[in-house]
Parts: C-alpha cells; structure tokens; sequence
C-alpha cells in the first residue's frame, strides 16, 4: 500500500501503553439487526469504557509520552468526547489538563470534563473557533496542544482498533467508519489496507457536515461555511491537509447520510441492539439503511464510536 503518517509497528507499540481497559472491547454479531438491513451486521463496541467512546485509546498514547518526554501541561478543543478522554488519561498521569468546547455542546459532555478535573473554557462559536481559541493558549501559555487526527497519536490509538478487527472471527468484508477529524477513519483503514486490504473501508459523515467527505472525492481540502446536523461529534468545518492525504489511501469510499436515516439508526440500535449511543455512532446503521442494496449479501462491521448524549435530546429524537 503507499505510504501514509502511521506505521503499523507504532501502532502495535501504541497499544502497548493503552490502559486495558479501553483495549479488545466487545465484537459480536448482531442478528435481530439483520432482517430489517439485508446483510450481516456485526458491532464494534466502543462505549463500555471510563469515557464511553473510542477516544481514550488515543488520548492514551497522547499522555503516556507526555509523561515521559513532553510538557505536563495540555490543552485541546473538543465537542466534548475528547475532551473526556484527555481528562482522564491526563488524570491519571500527573498532567495539567484544559479542555476548551463550543458553549452549545452536549452539557452531559462539559458535565463530564468538568467532573473529571480538566479546567473548561466554552467559547460563543462552533468547534472551529475552539480549536483557534486553544491553540491561542497554547501559544501565549507554551503548554502542549492536542490537536485530534493531526496528533498522530490520536490516529495510533483508534488505530488499535483495526489490530482487533484484523484478529477477529469470522471475517468480514466491509468497515463502516464515522468520519469527523479522521483519526478514526486513517487509523483503522491504515490497519485493514496493511494486514486486510480485502476489506472495503467505506467513511460515514452527516449530510449536513460534509467537509471531509467532499474534500475526500474532490481530492483537495474543501471547507464549509457551517454545519447542521444532531451528529457534533463529527461536525468539522476544515479538514486538516495531511489526514485527508491519509484518508484518500485508505478509504475505498466516503458517503452522506441525512439526518432521519442517523436518527433511525440510532432507534435501531436501541430496539435491536440495547444500545443508547450518540448519533455519530448510528452513522454506520444510517449507511445501511439508504443503500440496502449495495451491502445485500455481505458482513458488515460497523463501529459504534460513541454513547455521550444528552438523554433530553435523545428521547426528542428517538421517543420513549
């Protein structure tokens, strides 16, 4: 395959330094899924963990190589899930950890950081002018600045799931991937391209925030205005040049899907599945749904990324 950012040598070591706990995370088959999708559906679990999403696993690798060599102080911008993440593997080590987020983020998720000991600061805007506003502070203050799927470290730990997919029983032939920053999305199709090139790795973004997915066929960072969608764990304005040349290796195909598909998605996996997640992880269940016919035969693993939601929203979009 040609080259991207990661190798897979350091994503192996990556996994070394992981706190177990966010390690070999449920994958099964979820079969009363099935009927309704067309296709055999399996589920990559990345909830059941401190932080209820895939994130620790790269804020991991992030502050274990602080604690050795870097800065104890950190800062990063987050819709809440990183933010989590970094708070608690900073915690754990020693560091200084800020979090800066949109005022409009899920509360549930600035609850959660603020509970966890990071000191927050919430800016009037969207997660654009978060993440201008911490490397503001990280500039002025000379602390370190995590900037998620730029961070190679952030890449490395969610890689570190395609190592487990890789390893699994039964096979599969398809991914599906929510895409946001991309860390997600170039860590594990780096892992499948190198040790599963069969398997298609195919990208899930909202409608409403297209950015990386339009930059991915266009071949260049293409920008938007604004973003509209429930899915705030993926809503990205400016794609960041050197993943989407990471991407554009590794993905087979990168897809939108509208809102009521995310929201039936995430209904499905509360029916079928037993699951209450955040509508960044029903990404991979909307694909399915709008193209029941492309994936008509084959097994599909689909990675449930997130589980951070405000119960409020969450019973308006989904009902009792």
């Amino acid at each position: 395959m040609q080259e991207t950012r990661l190798s897979t040598a350091r994503i192996r070591a990556a996994r070394r330094v992981i706190d177990p706990v966010f390690l070999d995370t449920p994958l099964y088959r979820c079969e009363a899924l099935e009927p309704v999708l067309g296709c055999t559906v399996s589920i990559k679990l990345e909830t059941a963990n401190p932080v209820r999403s895939f994130k620790g696993r790269g804020t991991e690798v992030v502050a274990s190589r602080l604690a050795e060599h870097g800065p104890r102080a950190v800062v990063c911008a987050s819709a809440g899930n990183l933010g989590q993440a970094l708070a608690w593997s900073g915690r754990g080590r020693g560091l200084d950890v800020s979090v800066v987020a949109s005022r409009f983020a899920t509360e549930a998720k600035l609850d959660r950081i603020r509970a966890l000991g990071a000191k927050l600061e919430l800016v009037d805007g969207d997660h654009e002018m978060a993440r201008e506003r911490a490397a503001a502070i990280a500039r002025d203050d000379g602390i370190r600045l995590v900037e998620d799927s730029l961070d190679i470290e952030t890449c490395e730990g969610a890689a570190t799931i395609g190592l487990e997919l890789v390893d699994s029983v039964p096979s599969f032939d398809t991914v599906l991937i929510a895409l946001g920053g991309g860390a997600l999305a170039t860590g594990v199709g780096h892992v499948l391209k190198a040790l599963a090139p069969e398997v298609e790795v195919i990208c899930v973004q909202p409608d409403g925030a297209p950015a990386m997915t339009r930059s991915w066929h266009g071949r260049r960072v293409v920008t938007t205005d604004s973003t509209d969608t429930i899915a705030d764990g993926v809503a990205g304005r400016y794609p960041i040049p050197a993943v989407l040349d990471d991407l554009l290796v590794v993905a087979d195909d990168a897809v939108l899907v509208q809102e009521a598909s995310i929201i039936a998605g995430m209904r499905m996996l509360h029916d079928h599945a037993g699951l209450v997640v955040e509508p960044s992880a029903a990404l991979g269940i909307a694909a399915l749904l709008e193209d029941r016919d492309r994936f008509a035969g084959r097994h599909v693993v689909t990675i449930v990324c997130g589980s951070n939601v405000d119960m409020g929203a969450y019973h308006r979009w989904v009902g009792r």
